[in-house]
């Protein structure tokens, strides 16, 4: 009996398993709220990457999606996209997208802004923590400076958020008059970004100086050689500013890019005509049954289009906004031509110094080609009485002495003649 049990208990456990195994449903489509913290049970989606999803009130989760996902959740097209991917990884880019999000591509900071929220790309890497950072402290001390204000009475003024500001009416205006959320973020990412490329400048011209007056005091193939790296990295981070820069320079020759960013004055226009059509079908339904709908439908868009029209044309934050970058840009592009600038001069200098000891050389051997010369003459006269002829003069007690004596002399003397013409016709310095 124990052992039928035991069979019996081993072919329910095997019919129990069997099923759950066939009818195991396949992995579901990656939604945006799979959290990628879930370490490696699961098998990571193809082409997911992660991404950091940060709201108005500060709060933010870490996502893994794809880019469908991605497209389905902010609504853009896939060649806007497409600036995010690695082809475009070196290129700065701010463009706005059919009105219902920004995306932004500056050096390391890669997002989507939207008018409630921000997906940015790659948020754990060590660059892009402390625009992280920066948007977490903002955006919630301004969540909980608001949260203050809708509970404050109409008679008091107490302090808010820390006891740091006052909610006064003066601050509930204030707050009314900042920035959207949109360009809110995209200030932060251009802070981070200036002051990430002006703190590379600096670094490098602390660098660059010292390295430069090496070179100019000691000219060796170790200066030359650090040199050179240093202006291998001078002309890296020159294009990354000039990049960043000549974004912002064609936004601010284009006013109809910049209104293209205004993603909550869009929004809040969007609703205002659907919430308009709709008032206008129901208070005039009798009226506009008589006349034609396209008749109908062209009056009222042409009335809404000259309504907004000037707030379309409004772009005077944007553009303090972006000159203020564009400005702090255009300095740190200063600084990088002046280390340029100080490096072509050492390079003169370098050049200058070795034409003088080339010209030195050519001298030293100018010299000693004419002292050659004046030891080939006595070399000559030497060889000439040195033949095995009898001459008169062998005969002489003595002559030898003096014959070497009078011909040594005449060459020396031959010598300073050369050399006192050539310097006489400036040929050779002094």
């Amino acid at each position: 009996m124990g052992k039928s049990r035991k069979l019996l208990r081993s072919l329910g456990s095997k019919q129990k398993v069997g099923p759950k195994r066939r009818e195991r449903p396949l992995p579901a489509a990656p939604s945006s709220n799979v959290i990628a913290s879930t370490g490696g049970k699961g098998k990571k989606k193809t082409g997911a990457r992660l991404w950091m999803r940060l709201d108005r009130a500060g709060q933010s989760e870490i996502i893994e999606c794809d880019r469908s996902e991605i497209m389905r959740r902010v609504a853009i097209p896939a060649r806007d996209l497409r600036i995010l991917g690695p082809v475009f990884s070196h290129s700065s880019n701010i463009l706005g997208t059919r009105d219902k999000a920004m995306v932004v591509n500056l050096e390391f900071i890669k997002a989507i802004v939207t008018a409630e929220e921000v997906l940015l790309l790659d948020p754990l890497s060590h660059e892009v923590l402390p625009f992280v950072d920066q948007l977490r402290q903002q955006f919630l001390v301004r969540s909980t400076y608001q949260n203050h204000l809708l509970g404050v009475e109409e008679n008091e003024a107490p302090f808010c958020a820390g006891d740091r500001w006052p909610c006064t009416p003066e601050a509930a205006e204030s707050l009314e008059s900042e920035l959207p959320f949109e360009f809110q973020v995209l200030e932060i990412a251009l802070e981070v970004v200036c002051t990430y490329l002006d703190s590379n400048v600096s670094d490098l011209e602390k660098e660059a100086y010292p390295i430069l007056d090496e070179l100019a005091r000691n000219v060796s193939t170790k200066n030359l050689e650090r040199v050179r790296s240093l202006k291998s990295n001078l002309t890296r981070i020159l294009a990354r500013v000039q990049k960043v820069r000549d974004e912002l320079e064609h936004l601010l020759d284009d006013n109809e890019d910049m209104a293209y960013l205004y993603l909550t004055r869009r929004n809040g226009q969007n609703q205002q005509i659907e919430s308009s059509v709709l008032t206008n079908k129901a208070s005039n339904l009798e009226i506009t049954s008589d006349l034609p709908h396209d008749i109908s439908n062209s009056q009222y868009n042409g009335s809404f289009i000259a309504s907004n029209h000037s707030h379309n044309d409004d772009v005077e934050d944007l553009e303090m906004l972006l000159e203020a970058y564009f400005m702090q840009l255009d300095g740190t592009r200063n600084k990088i031509l002046s280390v340029r600038e100080y490096i072509d001069d050492t390079e003169d200098y370098v050049n200058i110094q070795l034409d003088n000891q080339r010209n030195e050389l050519i001298q030293l051997q100018l010299v000693l080609t004419i002292a050659s010369f004046a030891i080939n003459i006595e070399t000559l006269i030497a060889g000439l009485f040195g033949m095995n002829i009898h001459c008169t003069l062998y005969d002489i007690p003595g002559i030898f002495g003096l014959f070497v004596g009078c011909t040594s002399a005449a060459c020396v003397l031959l010598f300073f003649l050369i050399i006192g013409y050539g310097r006489w016709k400036r040929l050779i310095g002094v």
